[in-house]
């Protein structure tokens, strides 16, 4: 007897080999089809599912009015199409995702931006209302997210300030770090801790947003404000405080650099509500931040706002529902809302927020509902933009490989949405996956972390992180960690520009930028001169 169930035993052992075989092969030919198919031609209305994955979410791409009560879905379904693009024959430490939808790999041999004055991460241009970038006094500046290089990398983030650099605009050879000088921090010390009602807080910090310049030489920095409640142990004595914050300054420059003054006085204007975007009550570890604001041109004098949040529910409540998993009648594929949150995955809710000016000071906002949910998921779209081109609104975002819910899998990097508004049903890119351009992964294979990574892992997974879409399709990112557990490097300064290629639903790594697609290192050009007379200021007398 026992005889008999050992050969039965390996005959259903064979067969299950021979299906997943089968199923591989299926794969890596759909993988291929997928990788000889010209890119601009992919698009949602003509996919076809991978064997063994579902068919993506039909999404019409329809604009609704900023105030109307709609919420495009990246569904599960959507988010799937990633793991249908990867090879799922990939061996160690090799890239399973599609190349076009992959960032260059980035050498370990990186310069330091900051000439070893601070950990820089999180940064974004001066721009102005549409988006784009000028330079000031023939400067160009960026802001970014900076600690002390005394702390240790991993600590940055409770210790962050932001500050600002500099360089020379329209200079044609820089040098290896990208040429900017570090001009310090850009709030004074106690300024973005002044708004807090507990002043208890154990610490307080200053987390990403972005920077907009008005008539002459006055900037509004919108951000993000964090106070810290922890126990000497490091246990939350209550839950942290993100708010999104407003401050006016003025910027300066003459032939030697740039500095700003002001940002004293601090508007504290939106705080999560628990209606719409989840807040401490509802979730002791929600996430709140990161403002983005852009004036619309399909309606003048108004001026909106995008930021990060999650969805808002109660921490652990059944909130998955089918619409948030997306799948088109009788797909053999599907997952049902109960089947994912028996896994956990209603523990991740992340949404774009959407927010309108009430004044022109900029100092009031009005929550809208969100633009975006991806609910059951992802529990993070990071630093949410929206960039125009073609009459196209293209919202970008980025995003972890282990922030995915359950059942889902993709790489760090950037993600994408198009639509016909700023409210739109948006239509995830690249074959409905909305995966943009990703850090090189090997989804076959554990993620490790940042600090620790896993040896089978491409070197790359963590190579950068936190994308900012520049006009032209320029992206800048940071250098988190390069390599594997037997060799790696902290990085701490900006990652070398890339671009990626933008048509329709289709974005792409364009290779022949720069060398083999990298470019320079923290190349961050300005697209025109402020409108502002060239005089160079007078420097304070200290």
């Amino acid at each position: 007897m026992r005889k008999q169930n050992d050969v039965t035993t390996k005959k259903n052992r064979v067969g299950r080999l021979a299906v997943r075989l089968a199923a591989v092969a299926a794969v890596l030919a759909a993988t291929a089809a997928i990788a000889a198919t010209p890119a601009y031609a992919q698009s949602t209305a003509n996919v076809t599912a991978v064997p063994g994955y579902p068919a993506p979410t039909t999404h019409t791409q329809q604009a609704y009015d900023p105030e109307a009560n709609f919420t495009a879905k990246w569904t599960r379904a959507d988010a799937r199409q990633i793991k249908a693009m990867s090879n799922p024959a990939a061996p160690s430490r090799q890239n399973s995702l599609p190349e076009e939808y992959t960032m260059p790999t980035v050498p370990q041999d990186f310069p330091d931006m900051s000439n070893d004055q601070v950990w820089v991460w999180d940064s974004w241009t001066l721009t102005d209302g549409s988006s784009a970038q000028p330079s000031f006094k023939g400067w160009e500046v960026v802001f970014s997210l900076v600690a002390d290089r005394k702390l240790g990398f991993d600590d940055r983030h409770t210790y962050a300030r932001l500050g600002y650099f500099f360089r020379k605009a329209n200079v044609a050879d820089r040098p290896k770090n990208g040429g900017w000088t570090y001009g310090g921090l850009v709030f004074p010390d106690g300024a973005s801790g002044a708004i807090f009602e507990d002043q208890s807080f154990s610490h307080q910090t200053e987390w990403s947003g972005s920077t907009r310049i008005f008539d002459g030489n006055k900037l509004r920095i919108f951000y993000t404000a964090v106070a810290f409640y922890r126990n000497p142990d490091g246990t939350n004595r209550k839950p942290y405080d993100p708010r999104i914050v407003q401050s006016e300054g003025r910027i300066f420059a003459d032939d030697n650099g740039v500095w700003m003054t002001g940002f004293r006085d601090q508007h504290d204007m939106l705080k999560a509500d628990g209606t719409y975007y989840q807040n401490a009550a509802q979730n002791e570890y929600f996430n709140f931040r990161d403002p983005f604001t852009f004036e619309d041109p399909a309606h003048p004098g108004k001026t909106y706002m995008v930021f990060e949040g999650n969805s808002a529910f109660q921490r652990g409540a059944r909130s998955c529902t089918k619409e948030d998993m997306g799948y088109a009648p009788g797909d053999p594929y599907t997952e049902t809302a109960d089947q994912v949150m028996d896994q956990g995955a209603h523990y991740q809710l992340a949404n774009v927020g959407l927010a309108v000016a009430e004044n022109k000071a900029l100092t009031k906002w009005k929550f809208l509902p969100p633009i975006l949910s991806a609910n059951c998921v992802n529990d993070q779209t990071e630093r949410p933009q929206i960039y125009l081109k073609d009459g196209k609104y293209y919202l970008f975002t980025i995003s972890h490989r282990h922030t995915y819910a359950a059942g889902i899998d993709g790489p760090e990097g950037v993600y994408g949405f198009v639509g016909n508004g700023i409210r739109s049903d948006f239509q995830p890119v690249n074959r409905g996956s909305g995966l943009a351009l990703g850090s090189p992964s090997n989804l076959n294979f554990a993620v490790g972390k940042p600090s620790a990574p896993d040896y089978n892992q491409d070197p790359g997974q963590f190579q950068a992180y936190s994308h900012y879409v520049m006009p032209g399709g320029l992206v800048q990112s940071f250098i988190d960690t390069i390599g594997t557990s037997d060799k790696f490097v902290r990085g701490g300064t900006l990652a070398p520009t890339v671009r990626i290629n933008i048509n329709g639903a289709d974005v792409t790594s364009d290779r022949t930028y720069g060398h083999n697609g990298l470019g320079s290192w923290a190349d961050i050009p300005s697209g025109y001169a402020h409108d502002i007379a060239q005089t160079p200021d007078r420097r304070p007398v200290n």
